[in-house]
């Protein structure tokens, strides 16, 4: 096998397929990336047995003499792929030894690769169902979820994003129950209605493919009971998808919520930012006191005898109220956000708040909604 590629074009792929490799790999094979050379079309793959990634990459020339397939250290060809200039690799692979050997200019560099037929073959999609969706509308609803799903191991299925597809929409949800993010689109739907859940690090993954892409595409999601397939362009994966029943999470969405306070977020948000510098470390806890017209945030530190506060206009329908939060949360929040203005809907200072992007048009396809649990305050 050989062929010619150019460096700058390799490296934009293995830096993608990158991501799926992990540290504390059992089985040594996948710690490295297979190729696979058909005429001018090279095949890349990688995997950590859970998610597959796979990228197709044009050669300039390529010629096939006995192997057409090779596992290729992925360390050792990610580090040398940063430290060269945009010039045309060359890449032999020698049949009987498996190495393979780079030449660039007056560089030559030789790698010990390993046999293929060694490594993991990619799951078949089988009885599936599949779905269009625009790729940026993909990357939105990856991106507004992620974060709010838990990290926490031993509650697998909180862990992932939530996906659930019917015939009027399809909905996103993600949390760790101390807040909780609900994205759906109504200009996506099927007449085959189906819930699962995505697990956060490939579709993460996704989420930053598409978004490095300057030219929009449709991502095709095939499903079944055990897996999820997107492709589009060049790129395909596949990931196992997260075992077990999603919790309830509507139940946890209060229903009724009398106080409404409306308040510009970028204000919002960086008086968070200040004013949470001054809180607790460990709680991160601030203070909202709110009136008709005026929102004061405010955090304090006993231990280190550190205190702010920031006044902010409003507008605020209902009964003054004093409620704690988590500053982090809704810093995270807000900053997912995108709208001028956000609309906070509270009931009790022991009750979870929600808050809605306030949208100039009401004809969007979007609809968000970004729950987050109180912090009991201190006297």
């Amino acid at each position: 096998m050989k062929f010619i590629i150019n460096s700058l074009l390799l490296s934009r792929q293995i830096q993608s397929l990158s991501g799926v490799l992990t540290n504390n790999n059992t089985v040594p094979i996948i710690n490295c990336f297979h190729f696979h050379l058909d005429e001018n079309l090279l095949t890349i793959r990688a995997t950590d047995l859970e998610t597959t990634l796979v990228a197709k990459i044009e050669v300039e020339s390529g010629r096939i003499e006995g192997l057409t397939d090779i596992a290729v250290p992925s360390k050792l060809l990610i580090d040398i792929l940063k430290s060269l200039d945009d010039v045309p690799l060359t890449f032999l692979v020698e049949d009987a030894t498996f190495g393979i050997v780079i030449t660039s200019g007056e560089g030559k560099y030789r790698l010990a690769g390993k046999n293929a037929d060694t490594f993991p073959s990619m799951p078949e999609a089988r009885e599936t169902t599949s779905i269009t969706i625009p790729g940026p509308a993909l990357a939105t609803a990856i991106g507004k979820t992620a974060f709010a799903a838990s990290n926490d191991e031993m509650r697998q299925q909180m862990s992932g994003i939530f996906c659930d597809i019917n015939a009027e929409n399809i909905t996103f949800v993600a949390t760790d129950a101390h807040k909780l993010v609900r994205y759906r689109r109504t200009d996506v739907h099927t007449d085959t209605p189906a819930s699962f859940i995505l697990p956060r690090k490939p579709v993460t993954m996704l989420r930053n493919i598409i978004a490095s892409r300057k030219e929009e595409s449709e991502v095709t999601v095939e499903y079944n009971n055990t897996n999820a397939f997107f492709s589009f362009e060049n790129y395909y994966i596949i990931c196992r998808l997260v075992d077990g029943k999603y919790p309830n999470y509507e139940a946890a969405i209060p229903k009724e919520n009398p106080n409404k306070l409306t308040v510009d977020r970028n204000s919002l948000l960086n008086s968070l930012r200040r004013v949470g510098l001054f809180a607790n470390q460990s709680t991160h806890q601030v203070r909202l006191s709110i009136q008709e017209r005026e929102l004061v945030i405010s955090a304090e530190d006993i231990e280190f005898s550190n205190d702010a506060h920031e006044k902010l206009p409003c507008q605020y329908e209902g009964d003054p109220m004093e409620i704690g939060f988590n500053a982090k949360f809704l810093t995270e929040m807000l900053t997912n956000l995108e709208s001028e203005q956000v609309l906070v809907e509270l009931s009790h200072p022991s009750r979870a708040g929600i808050i809605f992007p306030v949208n100039e048009s009401n004809d969007s396809p979007e609809d968000i909604l970004m729950l987050v649990m109180p912090v009991m305050l201190a006297n």
